[in-house]
C-alpha cells in the first residue's frame, strides 16, 4: 500500500508542475501577444481534440486569475461525419456549466464530392469549418476566435510553407482575418505538443478521435514532424529555439526585397584624411 501511496503522490507532483507550467506559458502568450482585451467575447473553438480540450480548461483556468473579465463562449461545428458522437461534447459542456453552441453543417459530404479518394481532406475540410466558424463568431457578436494551435504546429507550418511552398511564413499567435471582420488568438502559441498530451491525458478529457472521415493527416506534415521529433531527439531544445527565431527576425539577413531596402544601402561617405583604422 505505501509504494501505491508514493506512486500517487509522485504523479500528483508531476500533475502539479505541468499544470503550472502550461498555465504560465498560455498567461505568457496572451499577454505577450495582447490577446485578450477587457470585456472580450471570445469564442472558443473545439473540435474534439486535445489540443482544443487543453485550450478551454486552460482558459476557463486564466479567466479566473487574470486582471481583466472576459467571456468565453464553447463552439463545435457537427460536419456530419459518419460515427460523429454527436453528446459527447454538449454533456462535457453542459457539465462544465459554460455558455456553447454545436453548429450542424454538411462540410463532409462536400468534401467527399469534390476530393478524390484516397487524397487527403484535411485542407478543405479546414477551409470550410474556418469561413463557417468566421460567419458565426459575427452571429454571436465574439471579439476574438481562439484556436488550438501550439508551439509545434506553428514551427511544422513555417517548415512546410519552406519546403513546399518556397516562403517564409509559420502560424501567428494572433491574426486579423483578412476582411478585418475577426481577430483570431492562439493562447497555446508556447505549449508544446507533448505538456497538452499529457495534460490531457491527465485531465481525461473525452477526446473524439479525428479519423472518423477515413482520412489520414496530410503526408508532408507527417515527414515534417518525423523530422522535427528526430532532430529534437539529438537536441531537446531544437524545436524550441526554432520558435525562438521566429520572433526574433532579422529582415537585413534574409533576402526579401519588399521587406527590406537593399537598394537604398551604399557605402559611408568618409573623409579622405580620415584613416579607415580609426572608424568605430
Amino acid at each position: 500500500m505505501e509504494s501505491v501511496r508514493s506512486f500517487s503522490d509522485v504523479q500528483q507532483k508531476a500533475l502539479n508542475k505541468l499544470t503550472k507550467r502550461m498555465r504560465r506559458r498560455v498567461g505568457e502568450a496572451v499577454t505577450d501577444f495582447n490577446m485578450i482585451d477587457e470585456g472580450d467575447r471570445i469564442m472558443v473553438c473545439l473540435s474534439g481534440g486535445k489540443d482544443s480540450y487543453a485550450m478551454l480548461d486552460l482558459l476557463m483556468a486564466l479567466q479566473v486569475v487574470a486582471p481583466i473579465k472576459f467571456e468565453l463562449v464553447a463552439v463545435n461545428m457537427d460536419q456530419k461525419q459518419p460515427g460523429f458522437p454527436e453528446r459527447v461534447l454538449p454533456e462535457y459542456l453542459e457539465a462544465l456549466g459554460i455558455e456553447y453552441h454545436i453548429i450542424e453543417k454538411d462540410t463532409y459530404s462536400i468534401v467527399k464530392r469534390i476530393i478524390p479518394e484516397g487524397k487527403t481532406t484535411c485542407s478543405l475540410c479546414s477551409r470550410l469549418r474556418r469561413g463557417t466558424l468566421y460567419e458565426f463568431a459575427d452571429k454571436i457578436g465574439a471579439d476574438k476566435i481562439a484556436l488550438g494551435h501550439h508551439r509545434d504546429d506553428i514551427v511544422e507550418t513555417l517548415f512546410l510553407n519552406m519546403f513546399y511552398g518556397g516562403r517564409l511564413a509559420a502560424i501567428p499567435p494572433k491574426l486579423k482575418s483578412d476582411d478585418g471582420r475577426n481577430v483570431v488568438i492562439r493562447p497555446l502559441a508556447y505549449c508544446n505538443e507533448e505538456d497538452i498530451s499529457n495534460y490531457a491525458q491527465h485531465r481525461e478529457f473525452p477526446i473524439i478521435p479525428c479519423n472518423l472521415c477515413g482520412s489520414q493527416e496530410n503526408l508532408q506534415r507527417q515527414h515534417i514532424k518525423s523530422m522535427l521529433r528526430g532532430w529534437e531527439k539529438e537536441n531537446p531544445e531544437r524545436i524550441q529555439s526554432i520558435f525562438a527565431a521566429i520572433s526574433n527576425v532579422q529582415p537585413s539577413q534574409l533576402a526579401d526585397r519588399n521587406l527590406f531596402g537593399f537598394d537604398d544601402l551604399k557605402k559611408d561617405k568618409r573623409s579622405a584624411s580620415t584613416p579607415a583604422s580609426n572608424q568605430p
